[in-house]
């Protein structure tokens, strides 16, 4: 995998006003991608329940998310391809680790556990992160960065181990293969310097997504099983192509095209914990349509990872504000 570059907004040197407007369309675009990629177990395990394979399902949502960005990320190089050529490796690595690996990986886990812990297993990704960015380029964290850290990895914890579920140790190791994928996914996400506009850098991801796992598939390596009975949701019988739609419209289009964007005006570290919304939204997604309900302990550790995301916010965004130029006006 090639090197990270830092983690860095883009742009000279931005006003103070410019930088709380970049910020403020940065946590929009990062919610809405964490509440979208929250969706996805839900909908996953309902298709599990009537005989889909992970790697089906992974499939046919990194499919039809390609079918749809890839006509917006091709206009988006206005007939440039040179961001294409010159960051080709990149795009693989989003596409193999970023998208394929950390999807599949997370659906395999929850055939062997909830969704709920699994996403918590798979979400220690911003620590990861924040680790990437100090060995690799000396970037320490601040005193509220690293609180923010601790309080999310505390609410991870009791989520984890005392919600009364035991982890399965097959669930556990592919939780962290997604964690993986995920902080990859983040990294990559933030890097401005390849000149790839966020419409194409996803259509590209989702593309080469969808050549590795149907390659996968096509030699046997990835089992691929499909079923044609509906889905049953929030105890509701729903019709499997509206599943399916949901899966790559929302989970996948809309969830990458977002995050990515997200990820240019914010940086990896701030816009990975703010993505650890997905996992409390995804608990109480599970709790609604899937009957999974979270024990008070879970909810407490919510509220954790919660405060985590809000210190990391503010200690990202001081950071920020001490490296912004202010401006002075000359006087007459």
């Amino acid at each position: 995998m090639t090197s990270m570059a830092h983690d860095a907004a883009p742009g000279g040197a931005p006003s103070s006003t410019g930088f709380r407007s970049t910020t403020t369309v940065g946590l929009a675009l990062a919610v809405v991608s964490a509440l979208s990629f929250s969706l996805s177990g839900p909908l996953a395990a309902s298709l599990f329940a009537t005989g889909w394979s992970p790697g089906a399902v992974v499939l046919v949502r990194v499919a039809t998310g390609a079918l749809v960005v890839l006509p917006f990320g091709i206009a988006a190089l206005r007939g440039d391809w040179t961001p294409v050529r010159r960051s080709w490796r990149i795009v693989v690595a989003y596409g193999a680790l970023g998208v394929a690996g950390a999807q599949f990986c997370y659906f395999a886990a929850i055939q062997h556990m909830q969704v709920g812990p699994a996403l918590l297993i798979e979400y220690t990704a911003p620590a990861a992160v924040v680790g990437w960015f100090w060995v690799r380029h000396g970037q320490r964290p601040g005193g509220l960065t690293l609180l923010g850290v601790g309080l999310a990895a505390a609410g991870l914890v009791l989520v984890l181990d005392l919600s009364g579920a035991a982890p399965s140790p097959v669930g556990v190791a592919w939780s962290l293969g997604a964690m993986v994928g995920a902080a990859t996914y983040f990294v990559i996400n933030a890097r401005a310097d390849t000149g790839l506009p966020p419409l194409t850098l996803a259509a590209g991801g989702l593309t080469v997504g969808t050549v590795l796992l149907g390659t996968l598939g096509a030699v046997g390596l990835l089992p691929l099983t499909v079923a044609a009975e509906p889905a049953t949701l929030g105890g509701a019988t729903v019709p499997v192509g509206v599943v399916l739609g949901a899966l790559g419209l929302v989970t996948a289009g809309l969830a990458y095209v977002s995050g990515i964007a997200a990820g240019r005006r914010l940086g990896a570290r701030r816009a990975s914990f703010v993505g650890l919304l997905e996992v409390v939204s995804a608990v109480v997604l599970a709790w609604l349509l899937l009957g999974e309900l979270p024990a008070p302990v879970q909810l407490l550790g919510g509220l954790l990872v919660l405060g985590g995301v809000v210190a990391v916010q503010q200690g990202e965004a001081a950071t920020a504000r001490r490296a912004v130029p202010v401006a002075v006006t000359p006087v007459a």
